[in-house]
């Protein structure tokens, strides 16, 4: 049950840079394929979409890696509440 708990943190900080980090590369990708002739020549539809889709997955996984390795280690210290039990 704990660890669920921090799995899922883990998931809902992950998803939330995911959002995050394909709004800030959409809006420059998709406005660079418009108004440069490099990109616009070279920067079909798909190729924006993997851009965007790369960095998203990328931001997903390295936030929620960090962020469940982080409760990991800070809980490690801390004693279980049934530690007398063991």
């Amino acid at each position: 049950m704990f660890a669920a708990c921090r799995l899922h943190e883990g998931v809902v900080a992950g998803a939330k840079a995911a959002v995050v980090a394909s709004i800030a590369t959409a809006i420059p990708t998709m406005a660079s394929a418009r108004w440069l002739p490099w990109a616009k020549a070279n920067l079909n539809y798909t190729a924006q979409a993997l851009i965007i889709s790369t960095v998203g997955g990328a931001a997903y996984f390295i936030v929620a890696d960090k962020t469940i390795l982080a409760t990991a280690r800070r809980n490690s210290f801390n004693k279980p509440s049934n530690y007398d039990e063991l």
